[in-house]
């Protein structure tokens, strides 16, 4: 199997396209929005808050969109979601303002994508050939993390040059292009449609115990050991820097994960999966305590992206062992789990790093979710002995 070989499926082209076009949009809607926040309120809790706001949609729908992701045409359900974010984009773009009316809009986009995420994981199996699937996944990380690049940066230029309306604008033209390629899509579904509780994927993940301890690893890890909704602040208070600096370090993680990414596509599968796994959690936390306590912009920059590249081998692993060990009748449920696990640790994670923060200041915030991100591997690799075992 060559190293694009699942760049054959157009299917997987498009589907690869509007997953890039759609992070590259929320990455640069992320940077305005916190800086356009904290510009307004100088508030810790208020970034902070922006989590919760993305979370809660999670936490309704999930189950329900993994449900309806097993039964009913995927297609669709992802082109009736990309309408909400089309809207909340055009809202944002016309200039809605103050603190109420941006969470609102980012509330609408968290419900798109608790409603997309399972189906975009779940479909992938059914875009490009089985022997083939692996090869996508750490494509769809390289992509996906090309955009997080991407948008941070354009986001940070165009703040410094045009002001956030104008980010806003781009990110409602690409809302409008992912609509497009989803509207392209011919994908069939390869295995009959099976009924069953809409709670069949927890059921699922509870009785798997490799997969129950990969995606556990992800939620607390990362529940702790993210900086991201702290960046403005070291941008401005910490590395006195401006809205440039905050475009580039919100790319440095993703800059280390494109170099790791690139890396592991033109790579031999990695066999010893579990304790891989183990040590690049392990090697974020490190990472994040080395950005934590750095004064540099250089340094904090370097630091930001060995996390990403750590990041990026654990993304693809968590995703290798979701994609081969589960069933296709089941696949949306289980996705739809996974998300939850995901936005919790993300979303979760930036509320607890604004409360930390407004309790103990921004370095001991992030330097101790760093701590807290090792001590969480520590503790998994004792109690899972299928994830010490795992190899591919």
């Amino acid at each position: 199997m060559d190293a694009y070989a699942a760049f054959r499926s157009r299917d997987y082209r498009l589907l690869l396209s509007s997953n890039a076009l759609s992070n590259l949009g929320l990455q640069m809607l992320s940077v305005a929005v916190s800086w356009d926040l904290y510009l307004q309120t100088h508030s810790a809790r208020v970034l902070g808050a922006v989590g919760f706001v993305q979370v809660v949609p999670s936490f309704a729908f999930a189950i329900l969109a993994g449900h309806l992701a097993d039964r009913y045409n995927r297609r669709m359900i992802m082109l009736v979601a990309q309408c909400l974010t089309v809207l909340a984009s055009a809202l944002l773009a016309a200039g809605i303002q103050g603190v109420p009316g941006i969470y609102a809009c980012l509330f609408l986009i968290a419900v798109t994508r608790t409603f997309q995420m399972p189906i975009r994981g779940a479909v992938l199996p059914e875009v490009v050939p089985p022997a083939a699937l692996s090869n996508a996944i750490t494509w769809n990380a390289t992509i996906f993390e090309s955009a997080n690049v991407g948008g941070p940066a354009l986001a940070g230029i165009l703040l410094a040059m045009t002001g956030s309306r104008v980010v806003y604008t781009v990110q409602a033209v690409c809302s409008v292009v992912v609509f497009l390629c989803l509207s392209g899509l011919t994908f069939e579904r390869r295995h009959p449609v099976q009924t069953g509780s809409p709670l069949e994927g927890l059921r699922f993940i509870r009785d798997n115990k490799l997969i129950l301890s990969a995606v556990s690893l992800d939620l607390f890890a990362y529940l702790f050991g993210g900086a991201t909704a702290l960046l403005p602040i070291y941008a401005v208070d910490i590395l006195h820097a401006g809205p440039r600096a905050l475009g580039w370090l919100r790319a440095a993680p993703s800059v280390g994960a494109i170099l790791m990414a690139v890396t592991l596509a033109h790579s031999p599968r990695i066999r010893r999966a579990g304790p891989v796994l183990l040590w690049s959690v392990a090697g974020f936390g490190l990472a994040t305590i080395g950005f934590g306590l750095s004064r540099s912009i250089l340094l904090s920059c370097a630091m930001l992206a060995l996390t990403g590249a750590f990041d990026d081998v654990s993304v693809v692993l968590r995703q290798s062992v979701l994609q081969t060990k589960t069933p296709d009748y089941v696949r949306g449920r289980v996705m739809a789990v996974n998300s939850i696990f995901i936005n919790c640790s993300n979303s979760l994670g930036a509320a607890e790093s604004g409360w930390t923060a407004a309790w103990f200041g921004p370095v001991l915030s992030v330097a101790g979710g760093g701590v807290a991100a090792i001590t969480v591997v520590a503790i998994i690799a004792l109690l899972s002995p299928a994830l010490r075992r795992w190899e591919q």
